[in-house]
């Protein structure tokens, strides 16, 4: 089952449930859908989904560090509530282990070996861990490991 058809099957649940602070983010997911596809003029599929879904938990990430700095904690509580619910969504995350050896295989696999083969490994790598892993983060290993090189 696609993501976006699992999404609506969850909005007609939440809608049974009378689940309301949940349908309202599920209605606000289904909405930034629905603006891809009108702005794409094509369907939205997994990718797609995954990659809105991404954005999603960035701006809402970056939103509680904005509230608890603003002493808002209640905002900052009721964004980590919709977190939750969006990250129910994604992959399984990767762990550093995992990552390690992924970044090892790509950087093998095209034999990369010094920190200016950083733009092939990275085109290479995003579209493995994408969803699975904060892309910086994994920016900054390849740099690191590519360094050591």
């Amino acid at each position: 089952m696609s993501l976006k058809a699992r999404l609506q099957d969850d909005v007609k649940q939440a809608m049974r449930a009378r689940e309301r602070d949940r349908l309202a983010i599920l209605r606000q997911i289904q909405a930034e859908i629905s603006q891809f596809e009108v702005d794409e003029r094509r369907d939205a599929d997994d990718d797609a989904v995954l990659a809105i879904l991404n954005r999603m938990l960035k701006q809402r990430r970056d939103s509680i560090e904005q509230y608890r700095q603003g002493g808002r904690d209640d905002l900052a509580d009721r964004e980590a509530a919709e977190i939750a619910v969006v990250e129910a969504y994604m992959p399984e995350p990767l762990d550093d282990a995992a990552l390690d050896a992924v970044i090892a295989e790509v950087i093998a696999e095209t034999g990369a070996e010094g920190p200016g083969d950083m733009g092939r490994v990275m085109g290479i790598l995003k579209p493995r861990v994408f969803g699975r892993a904060d892309m910086g983060a994994v920016s900054g290993k390849v740099r690191a490991t590519l360094g050591k090189s």
